[in-house]
């Protein structure tokens, strides 16, 4: 009968170190550990808030689960200092850490931006002068046409007064030679008649 009762509880135990699990104090300052499943058991010392335990059982009637903590001791604290997250005392370095990750990545993305801010205003400065360039050549290619096409107008009006000059040159050229043609048209017949007569005599 003894063997048998041994045998049980040795199971128990193994069922109940099978279904351990890891959990963490939540974060209270601290929780006390009694030796049994309740305020009146014994206090056999206390885990702080984030530490480590392994939960054993749980008496849901009394609201006390039963661990053992990273020392090695056994006993009951209050299930409502239990928690399945880690606490702010093991988060808060990995949370530091993370932070100045971010904050490093941050710091990157700004040098990176203020550095293309920077490229885009030379590059915005280097087209604006280039246009500058532009707009003062194409003003002064404009004023040397217009230089040109006036110069072209006075070309045209001096050569259209020329042909004037030229067309009245020839009206009065042909006028004289028509009336030097009509005075020796005139002039020539009446004295070569008289050679004529001369000559008979």
């Amino acid at each position: 009968m003894n063997k048998i009762t041994f045998q049980l509880l040795f199971l128990i135990y193994l069922v109940s170190t099978a279904n351990a699990a890891t959990r963490y104090v939540s974060d209270d300052l601290f929780a006390y550990i009694h030796s049994g499943p309740g305020t009146q058991y014994k206090i056999v010392g206390s885990v702080d808030a984030g530490e480590h335990i392994n939960t054993i059982q749980t008496n849901e009637n009394a609201g006390y689960t039963q661990i053992k903590d990273s020392k090695g001791r056994t006993g009951w604290i209050n299930s409502k200092y239990i928690s399945n997250q880690i606490g702010l005392k093991e988060r808060l370095p990995k949370l530091e850490i993370e932070l100045a990750n971010l904050n490093e990545q941050l710091n990157t993305a700004k040098d990176k931006a203020n550095e293309d801010k920077s490229s885009l205003e030379k590059n915005l400065e280097s087209y604006k002068s280039q246009v500058n360039e532009l707009q003062n050549t194409n003003s002064k290619l404009d004023k040397e046409l217009q230089e040109v096409q006036a110069l072209n107008r006075n070309l045209n009006a001096k050569l259209d007064t020329q042909k004037d000059d030229l067309l009245m040159r020839w009206f009065t050229y042909g006028g004289m030679v028509g009336g030097i043609g009509l005075v020796l048209g005139l002039i020539l017949p009446s004295l070569i008649p008289s050679r004529r007569k001369k000559a008979r005599w």
